[in-house]
């Protein structure tokens, strides 16, 4: 590796495997303070890519927002993301008094979560720093009122053990961008409350997104778990000259990524065994499993492979930026949503009555 570079952080999956907390049981948790559909304020504490997205997509909702982020310019970028998501939601449909106005972004914490009816938080990817804003938001945040992390993946039981009230903390995993992307993911950790996994859930649900309420955790929990299988295989193909990044992204746009903006991959696979389905699939292409197709141990990411998937990353955007790149993506999301029917009038969802 070259010294001037520092290698690329492990993932979080990875790094949460070295910590086991011993087994305890839910803490109590204090009823929340309003039903899901009657949230008007949400708090969202880091103002990122992820951060930023929830914002603009809980205003596009018609909440009020209140936002904080430690960094000196948190504020400019963020109204500039919000700005640059807005047309895209738009198209989609904005709920009745949707506006960027209705965002606020306060010097501190404490001021962000003071009257908060719901907290996201959306802070690096960094267990110990999770751990301690987490205690911080737990206890700043008004009682019983539920607060969810956008950990891509440590599992709540990792992050919750300094909080005193654990009971109130789930995991509202979204997918980038939050304000496109249905897909919530959330779970609780061994010290939350059953009531909170099921209130979080039902208001991911208010708030126009599509929620996958996990009955157990596992690190990176479903989605990522099986974008990092493909992830760690399209790295290898890179590192043994097998495939450009150009031809692995479009494998998958021309390929199996049409079916499965409609169809996940395991109705797919059962569409391949005819009208014997997934029976017939398995008895058929089952030996196949045994054939060396994949490589699930990551590669090494070595300074070699780091700036070929750099450098192959650059040549596929074509000197597009990274700002009409993400307009592109956004448009594109809204085509498939639109074509595939889940594209749904948003006007009277969210906070709007």
């Amino acid at each position: 590796m070259n010294p001037a570079q520092p290698s690329p952080p492990a993932h979080p999956a990875q790094a949460a495997k070295s910590v086991q907390p011993a087994p305890s049981a839910p803490a109590p948790s204090a009823p929340a303070p309003c039903a899901p559909e009657d949230v008007r304020r949400v708090a969202c504490v880091g103002a990122g890519v992820i951060g930023g997205g929830w914002v603009a997509h809980f205003l596009a909702r018609g909440y009020d927002v209140t936002a904080w982020d430690p960094a000196a310019d948190a504020e400019q970028k963020l109204r500039r993301l919000v700005a640059a998501a807005w047309p895209a939601l738009e198209q989609i449909g904005l709920a009745e008094g949707a506006s960027p106005d209705r965002l606020t972004v306060t010097a501190t914490l404490e001021e962000a979560v003071s009257d908060a009816q719901f907290v996201q938080e959306s802070a690096p990817e960094k267990l110990e720093l999770k751990r301690d804003l987490l205690a911080r938001l737990d206890a700043a945040a008004p009682e019983g009122v539920v607060i969810a992390s956008s950990t891509s993946g440590y599992p709540m039981s990792e992050m919750q053990t300094l909080a005193a009230g654990a009971g109130r903390l789930v995991v509202g995993h979204p997918f980038n961008p939050p304000y496109l992307i249905p897909l919530v993911e959330v779970v609780g950790g061994e010290r939350t409350a059953p009531s909170a996994v099921g209130w979080a859930s039902r208001f991911y649900e208010v708030a126009g997104k599509s929620v996958i309420t996990m009955e157990r955790e596992v690190p990176g929990f479903i989605a990522n778990r099986l974008q990092e299988a493909l992830w760690r295989e399209a790295l290898h193909m890179v590192a043994n000259g097998e495939a450009t990044v150009a031809e692995i992204d479009a494998s998958i746009t021309e390929g199996p990524g049409l079916r499965w903006a409609c169809m996940g991959p395991m109705l797919t696979f059962a569409l391949a065994g005819g009208e014997g389905g997934m029976a017939h699939m398995l008895d058929h292409f089952g030996p196949s499993l045994k054939a060396p197709w994949t490589r699930l141990e990551a590669p090494e990411l070595d300074r070699e492979l780091y700036d070929a998937v750099v450098r192959g990353c650059e040549e596929a955007a074509a000197g597009r930026t990274i700002a009409e790149l993400v307009a592109e993506r956004d448009r594109g999301v809204i085509d498939v949503l639109r074509a595939t029917g889940r594209l749904a009038d948003r006007r009277t969802e969210g906070a709007a009555k």
